[in-house]
């Protein structure tokens, strides 16, 4: 089984901002670009804050101080890296309480964005995809079963196991790989332990 990595979802990077931009060239980037948010980086292209439509509107609110990206922008970031899972970057996204992720390579260097909207790809895979991969990844590369022995029933994301399997270890096994599978919400099984024969 493959995980969709961050690389596979997030957005490569076309638009950030330096320390010095002001708030009305931020403001026509987020609209102009669709987007509520754009990372501040440094000369070297490093991520060193964010600024989102949040931190715009605050600043208009307050009307003190500067109205550059350093002073309204959210610091520290928090970044991920392309080869994480899709699991990683939402478990630092859950800690931290951030909606996005800037995604940096391996000298620290900004390549892309993931987003929470990003990260909701994965639930938008085709039953289809998601019924051959437990078929042909779980069911007979992992655990060595026939394809036949267990059917597959996957809707909206939704998996329904049927059929019978030759050990009790075997159920439990199988729900979880099938949990862990890209795209799956929910797993039921209706699998029936065939008892040894003597």
């Amino acid at each position: 089984m493959r995980h969709r990595s961050v690389a596979d979802l997030m957005t490569p990077t076309a638009v950030a901002v330096q320390r010095g931009t002001p708030f009305k060239e931020i403001a026509r980037l987020l609209d102009e670009y669709g987007i509520t948010a754009v990372p501040v980086v440094d000369e070297e292209n490093r991520p060193v804050g964010v600024v989102s439509e949040a931190d715009l509107l605050r600043r208009h609110t307050a009307k003190d101080g500067p109205s550059t990206a350093e002073a309204m922008m959210s610091s520290p970031v928090h970044t991920a890296r392309p080869s994480w899972t899709a699991v990683e970057a939402a478990r630092l996204m859950e800690r931290h309480r951030v909606k996005r992720l800037p995604v940096v390579d391996a000298g620290g260097r900004l390549i892309g964005v993931l987003s929470r909207s990003d990260l909701l790809q994965l639930f938008l895979r085709r039953d289809r995809a998601i019924q051959e991969e437990i078929r042909e990844d779980v069911v007979v590369r992992i655990l060595g079963l026939s394809p036949a022995a267990v059917h597959i029933d996957v809707d909206e994301g939704r998996v329904t196991l049927s059929g019978t399997v030759g050990r009790a270890d075997l159920v439990p096994l199988l729900r979880r790989l099938c949990e862990s599978v890209d795209g799956v919400v929910e797993v039921v099984d209706h699998l029936v332990v065939e008892p040894p024969r003597d």
